[in-house]
């Protein structure tokens, strides 16, 4: 599985799924999933070592197409993750709650 589709995410993260945020940081500064860990997708070849291995990451950008690029590669490494389809764009259509600043929370 490439993708996750909102509702699909919308369960994992309210039962704790790790989510990845590849954007930029001021974009994730303007608003994001809460919970999610920003890693830029510039910056992912020299902090892989921070994402965990124990479980899906769940990879999620504004629309959906840095994510893809970023899931597959992470896949290719080896890890379980997958895209979140639509992005953090995609989160708010659905009426979901976002997250001003640089805390996760």
């Amino acid at each position: 599985m490439r993708e996750i589709d909102i509702t699909g995410f919308a369960e994992v993260h309210a039962a704790g799924g790790y989510v990845l945020d590849v954007r930029e940081p001021g974009e994730y500064v303007a608003g994001h999933v809460p919970g999610a860990v920003l890693v830029p997708m510039s910056q992912l070849g020299q902090r892989v070592a921070e994402l965990p291995t124990d479980g899906r990451i769940h990879v999620i950008c504004a629309s959906g197409n840095r994510s893809l690029v970023v899931t597959d590669a992470l896949q290719r490494a080896g890890y379980d993750a997958v895209s979140v389809a639509g992005g953090t764009n995609g989160w708010r259509m659905a009426g979901r709650s976002v997250v001003t600043g640089m805390d996760a929370r």
